[in-house]
């Protein structure tokens, strides 16, 4: 079973978190079995619509063979969220805000929060939380020269950004380079064209290139 060690290792290990949201429950499942085809192990679906709560209930249960993977929610901002979520049976949590007691609540389930960071006092915050992975959001906006800056501040923190992450060898190793341990794509890897279009076997191809780049740009 998913908990706090493994969820982290997973994000760790794979380098790459893709995160989405669409409206539609079956589309969203789609996309989901087009990353898991493409070698994805673990993933963000965003508390972004009106029908977030039971899209992710659908995905939960559809996905009950996927044993190995890690389905975490993002977008997460209160504690009546992040408990609607968890009895959904989240394996993680993600924020764009520090809540500690969001924190708090998922801690006490045994499993991962990732709460947003974008300044040094809220990273401290998060730490003082028990933060064990940061999200720097939003990263186009702090670029990765704020990682290498502040990453000594805070020794042994693992970062990963999210908001802005390109799809290029240059924008991942610079990132990798500033000292994250995986970074975040969004729109820059699932487009809305690709969801408008269902182009999944496109969206499969670019997984799979990406993951690819995340290795190869982290060493």
């Amino acid at each position: 079973m998913p908990n706090k060690e493994t969820a982290l290792q997973a994000i760790v290990n794979q380098g790459l978190l893709p995160l989405f949201f669409h409206e539609d429950p079956q589309l969203s499942l789609d996309v989901v079995k087009a990353l898991y085809q493409a070698g994805v192990r673990t993933l963000e679906y965003t508390n972004r619509g009106a029908t977030a709560l039971e899209n992710f209930t659908f995905l939960k249960n559809e996905l009950k063979t996927y044993q190995d993977l890690h389905l975490g929610i993002g977008t997460i901002k209160t504690v009546q969220q992040a408990n609607d979520f968890l009895k959904a049976g989240a394996d993680y949590v993600v924020a764009p805000i520090v809540d500690p007691q969001v924190g708090n609540l998922v801690h006490e389930a045994g499993l991962l929060w990732i709460p947003g960071c974008f300044t040094p006092t809220e990273i401290h915050v998060a730490q003082q939380a028990q933060a064990a992975l940061i999200k720097i959001f939003p990263a186009n906006i702090v670029g990765p020269a704020f990682v290498s800056s502040i990453k000594e501040l805070f020794p042994g923190q693992l970062f990963i950004p999210t908001g802005g992450v390109e799809m290029e060898e240059e924008n991942f190793r610079t990132w990798f380079k500033a000292g994250v341990c995986a970074v975040g794509m969004g729109s820059k890897l699932i487009s809305k064209d690709i969801l408008a279009n269902r182009q999944f076997d496109t969206l499969q191809d670019l997984t799979a290139q990406a993951l690819e780049l995340a290795q190869r740009c982290r060493k």
